[in-house]
This record gives structure tokens, sequence and C-alpha cells, in this order.
């Protein structure tokens, strides 16, 4: 099969696409290597069947790619959080302009199936515990916003233009090759300054952590939901959570040194941030799929893999 995948030189995306490269797949993958890197794909560079472009999916430039293309993973985001208070474009354009194009591109060159990587962030502070896809979404951030509006772009495509879609509502995703996120900013942190470790908030935050390997599994067992419905929305995490505070605990064991934990206070490590976080991936354990590394064992594995990498 011909895919493309965008943000496919990014820490998720390259996972899957050396998955999709032991599946036989011919790829295309796209990438304005904005947060990802050219060396994750580099061992497929040059092979038969893999050609890599560097492009800004928001020049809208970009329909030729998707010519004889029969499915599209699109991962290209900007994952980070926090910078919706800081630059309220950046996710409008990044998440929500660039998911428009490539859907645009799949109309135009009769693209039918997308898989879309969205965010727990979609439902904002919820109530229930583990929370079910079914939960209303009430994003507090302007990255879970651009995420939620992109679903629902996808969402009106398929219906609109028979498409199908599976999207996926990740918890913290973790491991190697990762460039963001809670483990990589500690170790960060700590090369700087291995006496004291700011922690962001009052280090309480709680939540799902899933390792990389588990998240791509997760995602080709989706994949089996066939039925009468043009929307698959599947949730993927762990079943446990994990403190931030224990985190940096486990950072600092693996690092070997003992720093003063200094708080920046509150129970937000920033504004839109969700103190607590757990969702409920029943529906993809009904199709087979279970979790092979708790929450705690992901961050320790994630760690050692950043320190090596």
């Amino acid at each position: 099969m011909k895919i493309v995948v965008t943000g496919g030189a990014g820490f998720i995306g390259s996972h899957l696409v050396d998955r999709l490269i032991e599946e036989n797949h011919e790829l295309v993958v796209l990438d304005n290597l904005s947060s990802g890197n050219e060396r994750f794909i580099a061992p497929h560079l040059g092979k038969e069947g893999f050609q890599f472009h560097q492009i800004d999916l928001l020049s809208g430039k970009i329909t030729s790619f998707f010519e004889g293309v029969e499915e599209v993973w699109h991962l290209a985001a900007n994952p980070e959080v926090r910078l919706g208070a800081e630059n309220t474009r950046i996710h409008l354009e990044q998440n929500l302009i660039v998911t428009s194009n490539v859907l645009e591109a799949m109309r135009m060159q009769g693209v039918r199936r997308i898989i879309f990587t969205s965010t727990s962030t979609v439902y904002g502070e919820a109530d229930k515990l583990p929370t079910p896809e079914e939960y209303p979404t009430m994003p507090i951030s302007l990255y879970g916003a651009s995420k939620l509006a992109a679903e629902a772009l996808i969402a009106s495509y398929c219906y609109t233009f028979d498409m199908r879609a599976w999207i996926y509502r990740f918890a913290n995703v973790i491991g190697r090759r990762s460039t963001h996120g809670v483990i990589y900013d500690f170790i960060h942190k700590l090369r700087s300054n291995p006496t004291e470790l700011e922690i962001l908030g009052d280090g309480n935050q709680t939540k799902s952590y899933i390792y990389v390997d588990d998240c791509i599994e997760a995602m080709l067992a989706g994949l089996q939901a066939n039925g009468k419905n043009r929307v698959h929305v599947f949730n993927i995490g762990t079943n446990d959570m994990l403190r931030v505070k224990r985190i940096a605990e486990i950072v600092c064991e693996e690092m070997h040194t003992s720093p003063k934990f200094k708080f920046t206070g509150g129970k937000r490590g920033w504004k839109g941030d969700v103190p607590v976080m757990l969702l409920d991936a029943s529906k993809l354990n009904e199709l087979g799929w279970k979790q092979r590394y708790t929450s705690e064992e992901a961050v320790k594995k994630a760690t050692r893999d950043l320190l090596g990498f």
C-alpha cells in the first residue's frame, strides 16, 4: 500500500515509519523538521519505495504528493501544549490549518483513508476517570482546542466526501527520540544544574504515560475496527497514572544525582495544563491490544532511552 505519513520524521512519526517499512508499505514522508529530525529516518533514506520531502504543509502546495496514495497517517502538528499561551496562532496554523490542507489534498486525489493523532487534552478537566471516548469534550488549552477542531473537520470530510477516519486520543507518549516533555525537560535541566531541579507546578500533577512502542501497537490494532462507522475514535493510554514528582525522582535516580527540588507552585505546570488525566482504553483492549508497560515502567525505560540517545 502507498501511504503518506505527515510528521514522519518526528518522535512518534518516525517509530510509525519504522513499523510501516517492516510491513513493506511504500511510504511518502512529509515533514518540515521543525520538531522532527532527519536522522530519525536516516536508515530508510535511499531505499526503494521510500520518499522523504522536507516541506511546509502550511504552504498548501502538497497535492502532488498524494497522487496514487491509499492511506494517510496525519501526525504533523506542533506538540508543545504550553506554547499556545505565548503564541495564539501556532496551534491554529500547525494543527488545524495544516489538517485542512491535508484533507483538501486527499479530496483532490481521491484518497479515502486517514489516521489522525489527537490528544487527551480534548477532554479538558474530566470529572470521570478513567475517561471514555464518549465523555464530553471541553479543552482548556489552545492545543486541545486545535486538535478537537481538527477532529471535527476530519469527521465532516468523511461524511461529505466518503472518507473513513481513525482518530487516536493519546495520553503522554514517551520513549526514545522524544524531543519534548517532562522527562526530556528534567534531563536537560539536571545536565545544566545537577544541584537543583525546577518542577513546574506542585509536583502532584498525576497522569498516564505510555511507551511509544505500546502506542504504535495500539494504533495498528485500532485499524481492525470496521463496520458502518465512517469515523472511529479511540483513547490510547495506560491503565494507571504517575505523579510528576515521582518522575523527577526516577530521572534523578537514573542520573545518579540528588538535587534539591524547586516547585514553581500551583496545581498546574502552565496555563492550560490538565493536572489529572487517565484515559479509558477498553475499546482498544476489546480489539486485542494490551499495554506492555505501566506508566512507571515506561518512564524508567524512556529515561534510559534519552540518557543513552
